[in-house]
């Protein structure tokens, strides 16, 4: 991340919609405009209310139709990770952390569901 909250730390692509957008048109823009990758936007994946912030983060699946990036000004870095390369301790909110944990543990199960959290 390139701005507060949580300068200098990792985090998946997001952000607030905007008017007149779903919340698939949302995560797309916002990949693009903060990893600057090419997707293909899946389905959702994880829905994380966070009651003490009035928010709740939605994120989606996707399939990354290249590994080439062009972040925009909110990004310091985009890169990929494998699971064990992930900076567990430096990634920037909670909502990320879970949602990570239930992507790799839904890749090792094989499927992948849809996860309904809140946050405490």
């Amino acid at each position: 991340r390139n701005i507060e909250p949580r300068r200098g730390k990792w985090t998946l692509p997001a952000g607030f919609m905007e008017l007149n957008e779903t919340t698939s048109e949302g995560a797309a823009r916002e990949t693009d405009e903060e990893a600057g990758a090419q997707i293909q936007m899946g389905p959702l994946f994880s829905l994380l209310n966070v009651p003490q912030v009035g928010q709740v983060h939605i994120f989606y699946l996707a399939t990354l139709l290249s590994d080439r990036f062009d972040p925009g000004h909110e990004t310091m870095e985009a890169r990929l990770f494998t699971e064990e390369e992930i900076p567990w301790d430096e990634l920037s909110f909670r909502t990320v952390k879970h949602t990570l944990e239930r992507f790799f543990a839904d890749r090792r199960a094989g499927r992948f569901g849809l996860h309904s959290i809140d946050l405490t």
